[in-house]
């Protein structure tokens, strides 16, 4: 007989859970504060994503030297109805030397008028080392201070439009956090019929995003990595779903172990042995996986993945820390008014549930009801198939197992039939770049602006392509980008200009020459964030490659284009790494090929099946423009990383399983015995990512769908049916080329074993009288050959 290990001490298993809340409650005090602070390093500016190597970025770099300064483009606009008098235009020279006097502007041009007589426009140059959200916010107080009767003002422009933009992520603060919150409250409440256990998962949340984000705002303000609005979402949604569905994982490990252990420390134990495994290797794709993301050209995706993998990181840690420690102090009563109790002798197959010999020993009496209960149910693998194991599970997961053992063929090849069929909808998928004025879903004044630039002026005034040419290819240049479609009032910067052509019969002073450069800036006739405006950048570029080799093209267009053209590389450089990321992850923790491939071609055909019903919802539904390269890259991260997730939850449990029962019956049992907790977990996670829908941008409202139809497509179609069919229908062989390959596992339960349970079932079985073993099954039984060998 093993070794009893004793429990320690009351007080020691009152003190340690203490210290462990103790340290946690610390952390969250000191990361708590920085929901405040953590948008001071934030960085929402589209013209830093881009790698140094990127022409436009190149382009802006050298701006600075031609200018003195970096500053971004804002438009001050005044429309009227009628045509605009000496009066109104007197009042808006007022307006404009009060806009002049704000700290972080530059400079401010004269009103310049429209052609039709019903407009005035002024370009305000604003500091990019400005808080561009203070100094727009400043400008539209002046112009609603004391306004022109009869006239319309907006502030719009590339800085009003990333003003409003940075203002659509200020509910990801708070808003966004108490949606996630709630939903996750209710959902746990339903799940559990209780009221402490809710609060407990919740608190481990808690932990769990404080402790991410004050390490986030420590490495963002080192200036380790890049932190969006959108990663900032994102970080608040990963912390709270993982760790709730780690923190469900255990705790139904740890409903379990209660029933057949007195003591709650002991059940503990049993439980964490049990979850680790998974949960740890949950916890570590998912982190390799978004880690991948550090391959991307583009820094908001790069700064994303050491943003997710922190959150992952602290998550597993406050479950498998913070979660016991709560359990322990709470005890039974965490579960009340449905306290689990203990059984006499628990049911068959507890032996892979409990810890091992050891642990088992310190129940003292319990110990040989497992071990007669786990050799009596090796002996019942051996005396019936997969589905009279089976008929004895209840449950409604019970007669899911039922369906799969007596048609897996038919289930697996009509599910997958169904998710192809979803996965035409990808045809309409249009992921190409959408324009920054439809990025943002709530009513904003840069966007009204802007629609109004484009009834008086070119719809591309105030954001205009920028050139740098070599000295000697000036000439050739401003033929180049005179003679291209869709651009009007080319020039050559020579510093007196205030932003506009010379004018007509005015003596032309020379060129500003930098570093044997010129700078020549034009017009774009169509919206500076349209796919007309990036046709037009794609084009010059092509011709001055030839006209006069050595020039740039820049300017907001160009900027777009390049992110885009960048992401869309990302997206084929990623993707694979990241499967082949996974893979080699399964393969370690399955010990298996087999089961690795199947897993990974389902969650591929999951997020394309996803990806194909998003794509209709989006463009018939939503009716949205499109979608951002990005998109589909972070939703094929977060639901492969995610769908794998869920698939260790079940096949670590199937092959636990297996190594008592045999293959097939151990996947019967295996989706029984998670079927419940990981379908929670997907609602929980379904739950947490839809709440970033609150938040009124583009990217993130899609994202939203695309993870949480994805991930319950993925826990109620391809985890619950294809994975355990398949599974089913190949048989021992999903297990190659390990040993659990060859065998039915009932021999595997005496030679293998699972972990030191198995010499405690051998040894102690003939000591129960109250549950004597059955003969053992000789080695030729067919159910063993039929756990192989046959095909259903």
């Amino acid at each position: 007989m093993p070794k009893l290990r004793a429990i320690p001490p009351r007080w020691l298993r009152i003190l340690l859970p203490l210290v462990v809340v103790g340290i946690w409650i610390f952390i969250s005090s000191q990361g708590g504060p920085t929901f405040g602070t953590i948008s001071e390093v934030t960085n929402n500016d589209q013209s830093s994503y881009l790698p140094a190597s990127a022409e436009s970025t190149k382009v802006q770099s050298l701006e600075t030297q031609f200018f003195g300064s970096d500053t971004v483009p804002a438009i001050v606009l005044y429309t009227s109805d009628a045509a605009i008098t000496p009066a109104e235009q007197a009042a808006v020279a007022a307006d404009l030397k009060d806009i002049a006097a704000i700290d972080g502007v530059q400079s401010v041009s004269p009103a310049v008028p429209s052609t039709d007589g019903h407009a005035l426009q002024s370009f305000v140059a604003v500091a990019s080392s400005a808080d561009g959200t203070t100094v727009v916010a400043d400008m539209r107080s002046v112009l609603t201070t004391d306004p022109a009767p009869g006239l319309t003002s907006y502030v719009t422009g590339p800085a009003a439009l990333g003003a409003d933009f940075g203002a659509g992520f200020a509910g990801i603060d708070g808003i966004l956090l108490l949606v996630a919150l709630a939903a996750v409250f209710v959902i746990l409440l339903i799940v559990y019929r209780s009221l402490l256990l809710p609060v407990i998962v919740l608190l481990t949340s808690a932990f769990a995003l404080t402790g991410s984000i004050l390490l986030v705002y420590a490495v963002a303000k080192a200036g380790w990595v890049t932190v969006t609005g959108q990663s900032r979402g994102i970080l608040a949604i990963l912390a709270i779903g993982a760790a709730t569905d780690y923190s469900l994982l255990i705790v139904s490990r740890y409903r379990e172990a209660l029933r057949f252990e007195p003591s709650a420390w002991a059940a503990m134990v049993v439980a964490l042995r049990r979850a680790a495994e998974p949960v740890a290797a949950s916890a570590a794709t998912v982190i390799l996986a978004v880690l991948c993301l550090l391959f991307s050209d583009l820094n908001s995706n790069k700064g994303l993945g050491p943003v997710a993998a922190i959150a992952i990181a602290f998550s597993f840690l406050a479950a498998m820390t913070a979660l016991p420690a709560m359990l322990l102090l709470a005890g039974r009563a965490a579960f009340w008014p449905f306290m689990p109790k203990l059984d006499a002798q628990p049911a068959a197959g507890a032996v892979a549930h409990s810890t091992g010999g050891a642990d088992a020993a310190t129940t003292g009496s319990a110990t040989t009801g497992v071990s007669a209960a786990a050799t009596a149910s090796a002996g019942a693998a051996a005396s019936g198939g997969p589905l009279a194991e089976q008929a004895r599970i209840p449950g409604l997961w019970g007669a899911v197992g039922r369906m799969i053992a007596r048609r897996p063929r038919v289930v697996w090849i009509v599910t997958v039939l169904l998710l192809g069929f979803f996965s035409l909808g990808l045809l309409q998928l249009s992921a190409s770049g959408v324009p920054q004025t439809d990025l943002l879903l709530s009513q904003s004044q840069s966007v009204d602006g802007q629609k109004a630039l484009a009834q008086h002026y070119d719809a591309g005034s105030g954001s205009p392509v920028v050139v740098i040419a070599p000295q000697g290819e000036a000439d050739a240049a401003l033929s180049a980008v005179s003679g291209t479609a869709g651009l009007t009032n080319a020039f050559v910067y020579t510093g007196s200009q205030g932003g506009a052509p010379a004018q007509p019969g005015a003596t032309t002073p020379p060129p500003v020459v930098v570093n044997d450069q010129v700078l020549i800036e034009a017009t774009l006739t169509d919206a500076a964030d349209s796919d007309a405006a990036q046709q037009v950048v794609i084009g010059l570029r092509d011709q001055l490659a030839t006209s006069a080799p050595g020039s740039l093209v820049g300017g907001v267009t160009a900027l777009a284009l390049d992110t885009n053209t960048t992401a869309l590389r990302d997206l084929a450089t990623i993707i694979p790494i990241v499967l082949l990321v996974i893979l080699v992850v399964l393969m370690l923790l399955l010990r298996a090929i087999v089961a690795p491939l199947l897993l990974i071609g389902t969650v591929v055909l999951s997020y394309s099946a996803t990806l194909g019903i998003s794509a209709v919802v989006f463009n018939h539904v939503f009716d949205f423009p499109g979608a951002d390269p990005s998109v589909p890259l972070f939703g094929f991260v977060f639901l492969v990383a995610l769908g794998v997730d869920y698939n260790i939850f079940l096949m670590t449990r199937v092959r636990e399983e297996s190594l008592v029962h045999g293959t097939r019956p151990g996947i019967l049992r295996g989706l029984a015995a998670t079927g419940g907790v990981i379908t929670s977990a997907g609602i929980v996670l379904a739950a947490t990512f839809a709440a970033l829908g609150v938040v009124p941008i583009l990217f993130l409202v899609q994202i939203a769908f695309i993870v949480a139809f994805g991930v319950l497509l993925d826990t109620f179609l391809v985890r619950s049916l294809v994975v355990p069919a398949l599974s089913y229908d190949i048989g021992a062989r999903i297990w190659w080329p390990s040993k659990l390959a060859k065998s039915s596992g009932s021999r595997h339960l005496v030679h293998a074993g699972v972990g030191a349970h198995a010499a405690v079932a051998t040894v102690a079985a003939p000591a129960s009288p109250a549950a004597p073993a059955p003969p053992a099954a000789p080695e030729s039984h067919e159910p063993e050959a039929r756990d192989t060998e046959e095909t259903p």
